[in-house]
């Protein structure tokens, strides 16, 4: 029986490997972000099963409904959402953080969750079933200085995964939410606006997450049996205790 898998953010990190793995596990794969060409190179690594994709930034819930109502019928009976799409913009104090930054981690992390899932959930409604992945952070769990508004998404991350739970339990759909501690992807590139020596740093010293861990794990989670949810997983690289505290060794 197909089943299809539709990821968020699936260009790079998390996304783009989780997008590879759930095609190993045989889901037909729906694959969205805005950098179509990232598109195309997931698409081409992606031999075994269909893959379709959707460019689209989650801010714009315009283009996020357009999209999903583009999709052909033989698409349209989605079993999985990985809400994957998200950023961290600074790493400022909030009497010095940047008002534009504020609004893209929310518009993002916050407001882009809620539009896919909006869009989403209509196509998996009807046959009450299907499986939504939030992927949150650390960062929802503990604040950290200068996280301010970062960990303030995450949290509502946190929130909504626990509210989506208590919704959609009569409706068959199981929410399941991954919090990564430290992984080495695009994550601090972008945090420090292309800053490269600036980010690298934050992954010496110890051995960060990679993307491939996260994968694995969402794999695992939505390859439970129907009777099983794992509905908060918080996973940390070795080294890190806390969203504050890593054993480097430098």
């Amino acid at each position: 029986m197909t089943k299809i898998a539709f990821v968020t953010g699936a260009s790079s990190g998390i996304g783009y490997a989780t997008a590879l793995e759930l095609a190993r596990q045989g889901y037909h794969i729906i694959a969205t972000g805005r950098r179509l060409e990232r598109l195309e190179q997931l698409t081409a690594q992606i031999t075994n099963v269909p893959v379709h994709t959707l460019t689209f930034d989650v801010r714009d819930k315009e283009a996020v409904q357009q999209a999903v109502d583009s999709l052909p019928a033989e698409w349209r009976q989605i079993d999985v959402l990985v809400n994957n799409a998200g950023n961290a913009h600074g790493l400022s104090s909030i009497q010095e953080g940047d008002i534009a930054d504020w609004d893209a981690m929310i518009d993002i992390n916050v407001k882009g969750l809620l539009y896919v899932s909006h869009a989403v959930l209509p196509l998996m409604l009807p046959y009450k079933k299907g499986h939504i992945v939030n992927i949150g952070s650390i960062a929802g769990k503990e604040v950290y200085p200068n996280g301010n508004v970062y960990c303030a998404s995450k949290f509502a991350v946190d929130a909504l995964s626990k509210a989506m739970r208590l919704d959609l339990v009569q409706e068959g759909i199981k929410v399941s939410e991954v919090n990564p501690g430290l992984v080495e992807t695009e994550f601090s590139e972008v945090r420090f606006k292309g800053d490269s020596e600036r980010a690298a740093s934050v992954y010496q010293g110890y051995q960060a997450l990679q993307a491939q861990d996260i994968a694995e794990l969402i794999g695992f989670i939505v390859s439970r049996p129907a009777h099983v949810n794992l509905a908060e997983v918080l996973v940390l690289p070795t080294a890190q205790a806390s969203a504050t505290i890593v054993k480097k060794n430098l």
